[in-house]
């Protein structure tokens, strides 16, 4: 089955935010944002813009009639600076004309004087001053301590991994419409309408059922409208309810990419012991998150690095601790892995340096420690694992000796080009770390002319979850799929929804659509078994017909809704679902806090030109554990987009803020993202085949994030292709390896004082 929306997206009739048709009298709105990174407001002069022809209101924090916070996990977010200001763009006033084209220029009239305060970029400073988000947290297996004089090897190092930009081709955007009774509508691109739904509610002193929020799709959020296009969201609502008109706001790109926080970055030290056999026996390492100016998701993103800190190996003695770092950048946010990527790339660059040091490709170590069915991950939970069977396929498939043979016999072929191999093997949990959010309702409404409407909590953003809700009641109710339609996503229909996100969207709101639809079929089976004098668990549905024993009989899905409306039987069902056995105690860092994992192999392949430094990727072959894939067009299209985006951070996708926190590289011109002619020439995904019971809707395991990491491959595979020309080369793990650090590592410049000897004669 195709995503049901391709026939419209190619026809450009798909509705997003800038779609939806505006009511008369409708205002713009833009901000005035903070152009220093830290210090506190000593005067703010609006009377200018205020004057400006079709300017309606300019608002601050002393208009909020509620609440000026907007924080989730921690109220330290103020949604309009107060007296001080924390990073470069936080939002100080909301400007709101008749136009975008007055609204922005009257931004541009603001006058605004500050007493400048010290600025930290850096997440080390950060810890060093005390200024953490939240206490660190540690994950323990074993005694670290103990063990390291049981290893033969012992290696030590740090890394540095930057963020990234989400780039989601629709940028943060709302729309506030007022309703009667001093209610108000929001439209908004998110991927959490509840959290923009309470938290509107909270800074406009209403109640949550007075706060409508819909939603129909995103053009993308790779988790940067998770938390952040809350924000957007209740600075329209704000705005309309004060001036009683429906108000809009679509960020400019620039706008975006200045005022929004991205991935986290992360600075982390390690050290690893190995014994004879190449078996990891203690693994420590410490983490550095840089969250930026607040909270935001920052805690539960540092709680999953340390979830997947040991990756897809087998460690038996373990300790990670991780500071959430608070610097004067806008607050990091969720984006595609929510922190997994970072805790993996450290352990795989720990297995690099040892790798090296004795001088075995780093793929003898990985192999040697896969974990394995019955191991214990560091924070409790015993692995039901696929990582040696994807590895083993993925040798079957591909001949990793035999790879690895073939690429040093090129490299010695061939002085200036050269080719570097690396293995990527993944685990990715899959549920929200946070148990309580693992929760899901799915609206059922069979209609009396036999169609099919579904309301779930899940948000569409490209990545097919309303197909696979279609999937799931078409599948139990046995009818064409042009017979359902998914609605959009409806703060009124379905309350108290999580976000889309933790790649648990289609497990959850499948889950509960399947239990609805079940249901009703099980009302309609009653209603014909009564008919037909048969045992209801002898009925089926079969393409619209029902079937009694294995017999086609008289009754059609058609006869059968009718049937069931006219003796007054429920056709509408609402249904609630949570993962049964999940569970983290956070007192003991202990618990059993995933539904399950997901698990895979990559072999990343790049040819280097060693005398631009430049680089291309030859091929990605993968395979991939989908458990049984109930889509699989839609799930190879997602395995293929993560690899790309992973492939990015790790390579070219380099975010760069000045010592003042000014973002430098804001805009496309400055900020380079994979595009056609950057990606793989060949991307094979292979899936894992498995007769294994999951947790997962249809046993069709999730597949948004998980993919992803097989783009750190990409960086270890550069590394190799240096490591052929220049064995020499000291080569630090600072990501991305970028075009001029692969230069830069081919030909390390001379020592900085040896340059300036150089320059000082005559």
């Amino acid at each position: 089955m195709k995503h049901i929306d391709s026939n419209t997206h190619v026809r450009g009739e798909s509705v997003y935010l800038d779609d939806i048709p505006l009511v008369s009298g409708t205002l713009y709105a833009a901000v005035f944002d903070s152009p220093v990174a830290h210090g506190k407001i000593k005067s703010l002069d609006t009377s200018e813009a205020a004057a400006m022809r079709g300017v309606a209101g300019i608002f601050t924090s002393k208009d909020i009639p509620g609440e000026n916070q907007i924080g989730g996990i921690i109220p330290d977010e103020e949604l309009l600076a107060g007296t001080h200001v924390h990073f470069c763009g936080m939002p100080i006033a909301l400007v709101v004309a008749d136009s975008e084209e007055s609204a922005r220029a009257a931004v541009k009239k603001i006058k605004a004087e500050f007493e400048l305060l010290p600025i930290i970029t850096d997440p080390r400073e950060a810890k060093e001053k005390g200024e953490l988000i939240i206490p660190p947290r540690t994950f323990q297996l074993g005694d670290t301590h103990a063990a390291w004089s049981q290893c033969e090897h012992i290696f030590e190092g740090r890394t540095e991994t930057n963020g990234q930009e989400h780039l989601y081709i629709e940028t943060q955007g709302a729309y506030a419409i007022p309703q009667e009774n001093g209610a108000i509508r929001i439209y908004s691109s998110t991927q959490g309408p509840t959290a923009v739904q309470r938290t509107a509610a909270r800074v406009l002193g209403l109640s949550m059922n007075q706060v409508e929020v819909d939603t129909t799709r995103l053009g993308g959020g790779f988790g940067g409208k998770e938390d952040q296009a809350t924000t957007w969201g209740v600075l329209c609502a704000l705005a309309a309810i004060l001036v009683k008109k429906p108000v809009k706001y679509a960020l400019s790109r620039i706008e975006d990419m200045r005022m929004t926080g991205k991935r986290h970055p992360y600075s982390a030290d390690f050290k690893i012991g190995l014994n004879k056999q190449l078996k990891i026996v203690a693994y420590e390492a410490t983490f550095y998150q840089n969250a930026g100016a607040a909270a935001d998701l920052s805690p539960a993103v540092m709680e999953r690095t340390l979830f997947h800190c040991t990756n897809s190996y087998y460690v038996p003695n373990v300790k990670a601790t991780a500071y959430s770092c608070r610097t004067n950048l806008p607050p990091n946010t969720a984006f595609r892995g929510f922190g997994g990527p970072q805790g993996m790339f450290v352990i795989e660059a720990a297995i690099a340096t040892a790798a090296e040091q004795l001088h075995i490709p780093a793929s003898d170590i990985q192999e040697k420690n896969l974990i394995q069915s019955g191991d214990t991950f560091p924070y409790g939970q015993i692995a039901v694992s696929e990582a040696n069977e994807c590895w083993s396929k993925t040798n079957r498939l591909y001949g990793i000796k035999k790879l690895q043979q073939e690429i040093t016999d090129f490299n010695n072929r061939n002085p200036l080009r050269k080719k570097g191999i690396a293995l990527m093997p993944i685990c990715f949990g899959i549920s929200f770390t946070k148990t309580l959010m693992n929760q899901a309702r799915s609206l059922v409404h069979v209609y009396t002319d036999g169609s099919v409407g579904i309301s779930t909590g899940a948000v569409e953003m490209g990545q097919g979850v309303n197909t696979k809700m279609l999937q799931v009641a078409a599948t139990i109710f046995s009818i064409p799929s042009e017979k359902i339609k998914v609605n959009t996503t409806n703060t009124y229909r379905i309350a108290n929804t999580s976000p889309t996100a933790a790649s648990a969207a289609a497990d959850l709101n499948g889950k509960a659509t399947e239990i609805a639809c079940t249901i009703i079929l099980q009302r309609l089976k009653q209603l014909a078994a009564d008919d037909l004098k048969v045992p209801a668990d002898s009925l089926t549905l079969k393409e619209e017909c029902l079937y009694a024993h294995g017999e086609k009989t008289n009754w059609s899905w058609k006869k059968l809704v009718t049937a069931a409306y006219v003796n007054r039987i429920s056709l509408s069902e609402l249904a609630h679902y949570t993962p049964p056995d999940i569970h983290f105690d956070a007192t003991k860092e202990k618990g059993h806090p995933f539904t399950y994992h997901v698990y895979g192999t990559a072999i990343v392949a790049v040819t280097v030109d060693c005398l631009r430094g430049i680089y291309e990727f030859d091929s990605v072959k993968v395979v991939h554990d989908f458990g049984s894939s109930m889509n699989k067009l839609i799930d190879i299209g997602q395995c293929e987009g993560g690899i790309v985006q992973g492939i990015g951070w790790m390579t070219m996708e380099e975010l760069l803020y000045d010592q003042e926190g000014r973002l430098r590289s804001n805009a496309l011109s400055t900020y380079k993202v994979p595009d056609i002619y950057s990606v793989p020439k060949e991307i094979i995904v292979q899936a894992l085949e498995t007769t294994k019971e999951n947790a997962a809707i249809f046993r069709s395991k999730a597949v948004g994030e998980p993919p992803l990491m097989y783009g750190i491959g990409a960086y270890f595979a550069l590394r190799n292709a240096v490591k052929a020309f220049n064995p020499t080369a000291t080569i630090p793990f600072d990501a991305p390896m970028t075009p001029e650090k692969v230069l830069m590592s081919l030909y390390p410049v001379p020592a900085l004082e040896e340059i300036k000897e150089e320059e000082k004669k005559p």
